[in-house]
């Protein structure tokens, strides 16, 4: 056995342990590459008996960061005690607020009432009373991380044996949660007597412990759809009543989540006559057309480049990350969250990069770099790597939307608004979006940003009860466009790589 001592809390491990298994278990910490050694960005400061550095990390590494003892904790194995000390970090820039339209109160709760959106990369909840006063609201990373920045990701780790631990993360999560925004408020959260839980249906796969294996592979049958009510108590939720009622939104299809639906419900698109679209840009995108009486809804594997994830130096939106790029007498200049010295780049940022690289012609249309990387924000780059990863992101975001378009036999010009949903979505430079091809440039004019819809949406089902049936309605008759087996959507995917 040996001794761990992580920022000053010991552990007792199995000698052989990976440092990554322990610090991904134990402090959450996130792995993007699901612990694979491929990008680099789980280094942590070590020292004592741990394994020689492997290949990967001296890939990786620089010569200042072997002389000061740094390692990849996926990649180190302990093999007797040792020391690791982690940097801080905190959620940064998570979207809680979004529109959310006026409603009459029927609140399914008789005190207070508590509201979550799990999404793949970020938590964030609200706590509201019986008169639908929002008395507290907060947010924070996913400790998910750990397991895979995607959901594909965490998928594999929960099919190998780590369903248990992956539950354990997120519950602890919206347990720590729930006290926050009691304390806020200056309630007990056993008071809390109503939740409502949205997320993609891979989230709430997680969260109540439902066996994910059925996603894993076609025809990707989720195991359940949810739109059901939960006790607290099954989801072992110590913070709350045993016998509360949460209530888990409906989910549409395998990769088509409630987070979509109720964000639809936020959006308000399907009460249009005319015709709209909602793209909910994170990890997972999820898009839906409504035209002619009928919802249309696909997903789309965006990856998590615009999560900051992926990038050779990005991060989420806090302190140090460049999070707007613009070009000023031909130059590339840059404003850092916190007016700080650079550390990296998040989502915001990472669009307009590639839109001021394409605008100075350090990159061309393909997406080459000349010079293999360009300085961003000393000592920030952009790698020829970060650009592809872009590429692939934007492509399929702006492929799916021009798939459900031709699906209902229509045009960009047939649309009357195109909502954008998210975190992401929230702080994205519209016209840099549309000039990297993000989504079609002609739609530039009618796009209207909504913020957490998905959080607003779930907000509404939990003030007022006759919203849980509008939601369900929307999962039960939205047409699933399955973008794998599309040739329009292949065709189109490869075409949106070019800037």
């Amino acid at each position: 056995m040996a001794n761990v001592t992580v920022n000053g809390i010991t552990y007792t491990v199995e000698a052989g342990t990976k440092l990554g298994d322990l610090l991904a278990r134990e402090q959450h910490m996130s792995m993007p590459c699901g612990g694979h050694g491929r990008c680099g960005k789980c280094r942590v400061a070590a020292a004592g008996e741990l394994s020689d550095y492997s290949d990967r990390e001296r890939d990786f590494l620089s010569e200042k960061e072997f002389r000061e003892g740094v390692r990849l904790a996926c990649c180190a194995v302990v093999e007797g005690d040792c020391t690791v000390q982690l940097a801080g970090t905190n959620a940064g820039q998570i979207r809680i607020a979004g529109d959310m339209p006026a409603i009459t109160l029927k609140p399914v709760f008789s005190a207070y009432g508590f509201v979550l959106d799990i999404g793949t990369t970020t938590l964030a909840a609200r706590l509201y009373d019986v008169r639908g006063t929002l008395l507290a609201q907060s947010s924070r990373l996913n400790p998910q991380a750990g397991w895979g920045a995607d959901v594909i990701s965490r998928i594999e780790a929960a099919m190998k044996g780590e369903d248990r631990a992956i539950a354990a993360a997120i519950r602890e999560a919206v347990d720590a949660l729930l006290t926050e925004l009691s304390q806020k408020a200056g309630i007990s959260s056993r008071e809390i007597d109503g939740v409502t839980i949205t997320g993609n249906t891979v989230m709430l796969h997680l969260l109540t412990g439902t066996s994910v294996e059925p996603l894993s592979h076609a025809p990707f049958a989720a195991e359940r759809l949810f739109g059901e009510n939960v006790s607290a108590e099954s989801l072992h939720l110590a913070s709350l009543l045993p016998d509360t009622e949460i209530y888990l939104a409906p989910c549409a299809a395998a990769f088509v989540g409630a987070d979509l639906m109720t964000a639809l419900l936020a959006g308000g698109i399907c009460e249009k006559s005319d015709t709209q679209l909602l793209a909910d840009i994170g990890t997972n995108g999820e898009i839906a057309l409504w035209h002619d009486a009928q919802l249309y809804c696909c997903s789309t594997a965006a990856g998590p480049a615009f999560e900051g994830a992926g990038i050779s130096m990005g991060m989420g939106g806090s302190s140090g990350a460049v999070d707007r790029v613009t070009v000023q007498n031909g130059k590339i200049t840059s404003h850092v969250i916190g007016d700080t010295a650079p550390r990296g780049i998040c989502g915001s940022g990472v669009v307009d990069a590639v839109a001021c690289l394409l605008e100075t012609g350090l990159m061309d249309e393909t997406g080459y770099i000349e010079e293999e990387s360009a300085v961003i924000a000393n000592p920030v780059v952009f790698t020829q790597n970060d650009v592809r990863m872009v590429q692939l992101a934007k492509s399929a975001i702006h492929a799916g939307i021009r798939t459900l378009l031709h699906t209902a036999g229509l045009s960009c010009e047939d649309v009357a608004a195109l909502l954008i949903a998210g975190g992401f979505g929230s702080y994205l430079d519209v016209a840099n979006g549309a000039k990297i091809g993000l989504f079609p440039e002609e739609m530039l004019s009618y796009i209207h940003v909504v913020g957490n819809a998905a959080l607003s949406g779930a907000s509404m089902m939990l003030l007022n009860n006759d919203y849980r049936a509008v939601c369900e309605k929307y999962a039960k008759s939205a047409k699933i466009v399955e973008l794998s087996t599309d040739p329009f959507f292949a065709d189109e995917y490869m075409a949106r790589m070019l800037f």
